[in-house]
């Protein structure tokens, strides 16, 4: 297949500050496309009760119009990364902006509720390309170990601040109008395509045979699956999720005969890479789950404005800090497991803390749940990316970013139908939200128990991060050259460079 050979610019990275001319504008560019993702869930998040007021959408629908994101971002994800190892991640990467910048402009000018969520869809199709393809850029780019735990968590710090800007930036945004919600993100996704198409080097061509094929059928069976998966749950209805768990078990036995498949069974082999994707979906779950419920508490029960609310979650964005700076030291000294668990049973605590809900709580009485959440968000999410990518071969590495990003985004799909479906189910809003909140609470502690095992390893240094979630397990991932141990590969060789 084509080499990574195709990043010039990040050859001899030896760490984040020593980034300069072209390579700083490599990670600038790659930085700023996870930053506008981030911004454009979050302005969307808090402009969900305008939407509504305005288009005149049932709860039910209006869970959709984030579901439907979701649902396209996460049913695509691993069709989108292995596309990247194949066609070239320059490719798809800029392609893929460019239908993410259109189809963003779509959605602010949709007048019907159909309308708005057939283009959050396209909108989150196209991230699911775009996404683990600028993941990969940077995980080949990279060093395996310190070099690239620095770059992938001022990445998912950058994500981070995504959010919390987004958080603020929607409140006024709405209280202008919804829809420059949706036209703000194409402007800054118009400079991030000009930046890409200066900066991101293009890859040497790849035969046809070296490229190899995409496997349209598993990712159409998959994304299929997962769609009548989550509305199953939605409706609480069994059929349409029993049909869902078929089309992901027939998505497995396509699988295992392809002879090129959408997702290499042999690198599910390793426990400690199920785990990581495991607590990634869980995490996700709980984390979409409670937001949707707050924002719907703050402006339907409280009466709050889209800027005050937005102002009262921005204190989540903590993490935005602490992702590159903090977190760190803390995985130098304790290893990516400690701060997984950790992190997760600080979230736990978190909506533990919001079950006895209020109908006049004070935002004093709601802030220590949004410190926990900010602190969990920053120990969880850099270190999960770290341990789901570490000793992926690198020919694999868009796969291994499309299967995380797919557990983030499954997650957050599931999340938000479990959160609805209970919630419709009570006389009265407030009561709905309580036994709502349940959801996310027992997600939290499930992803906890499901990292334990990462305790055994927990004190490892930065380049093992992989085994820390699978230590004592007989962690095994076949390479795509044979098999090789995930997470124990110090020695892996990762090219520097990726030639033009």
């Amino acid at each position: 297949m084509g080499s990574v050979d195709s990043v010039d610019s990040v050859d001899s990275i030896h760490s984040v500050g020593s980034i300069r001319g072209r390579r700083l504008g490599v990670l600038l560019v790659l930085c700023g496309a996870i930053f506008l993702e981030g911004i454009d869930v979050a302005m969307l998040n808090v402009a969900l009760p305008s939407i509504r007021a305005d288009l005149g959408l049932e709860t039910g629908t209006l869970q959709w119009v984030m579901s439907a994101y979701v649902l396209g971002y996460g049913g695509f994800m691993l069709l989108g990364g292995r596309a990247a190892d194949l066609f070239g991640r320059r490719r798809m990467f800029i392609g893929w902006l460019t239908v993410f910048l259109l189809f963003s402009g779509l959605g602010g000018l949709a007048t019907e509720g159909w309308q708005l969520i057939a283009a959050r869809f396209v909108t989150g199709v196209a991230a699911a390309f775009m996404t683990p393809a600028g993941l990969s850029i940077i995980t080949t780019g990279f060093d395996e170990g310190p070099q690239r735990e620095k770059a992938l968590l001022v990445y998912s710090g950058t994500a981070a601040a995504g959010f919390s800007v987004g958080l603020v930036a929607g409140g006024l945004l709405a209280s202008v109008g919804w829809r420059w919600v949706f036209f703000a993100p194409v402007a800054l996704a118009a400079l991030i395509l000009a930046g890409a198409l200066v900066f991101v080097p293009k890859e040497a061509p790849a035969g046809r045979r070296e490229r190899g094929r995409i496997d349209v059928w598993g990712g159409l069976l998959v994304t299929a699956g997962v769609v009548l998966l989550v509305l199953g749950v939605e409706e609480l209805a069994a059929l349409p999720a029993v049909a869902g768990l078929a089309l992901l078990a027939a998505f497995a036995l396509v699988e295992r005969r392809t002879a090129e498949p959408l997702v290499r069974l042999g690198i599910l082999r390793s426990p400690g890479l199920l785990r990581a994707n495991a607590a990634a979906l869980l995490f996700s779950a709980a984390f979409f789950g409670f937001q949707f419920l707050v924002v719907l508490y703050l402006q339907e029960v409280r009466g709050w404005s889209t800027l005050q609310t937005s102002l009262a979650m921005l204190v989540i964005g903590i993490d935005a800090v602490l992702s590159p700076t903090l977190v760190p030291k803390l995985v130098a000294r304790y290893g990516n497991g400690r701060l997984i668990f950790g992190g997760l049973l600080l979230a736990a605590l978190a909506y533990g803390l919001f079950l006895p809900l209020g109908a006049d709580w004070s935002y004093l009485l709601m802030l220590p749940s949004l410190i926990l959440l900010g602190l969990a968000f920053a120990l969880v999410y850099g270190p999960l990316t770290i341990v789901a990518t570490e000793g992926i071969a690198e020919e694999e590495q868009g796969l291994a970013g499309g299967l995380l990003y797919t557990a983030f985004q499954f997650g957050a799909a599931l999340g938000l139908a479990g959160v609805t479906g209970v919630a419709a189910g009570a006389a009265e809003p407030l009561d709905g939200y309580r036994a709502a909140l349940l959801v996310p609470f027992a997600a939290a502690l499930v992803a906890a128990t499901v990292s334990l095992p990462g305790l055994r390893r927990g004190s490892q240094r930065p380049g093992q991060g992989a085994a820390a979630l699978g230590a004592g397990d007989g962690d095994e991932a076949v390479g795509a050259h044979g098999d090789e141990h995930l997470g124990v590969r110090q020695g892996v060789d990762v090219p520097q460079d990726v030639r033009g």
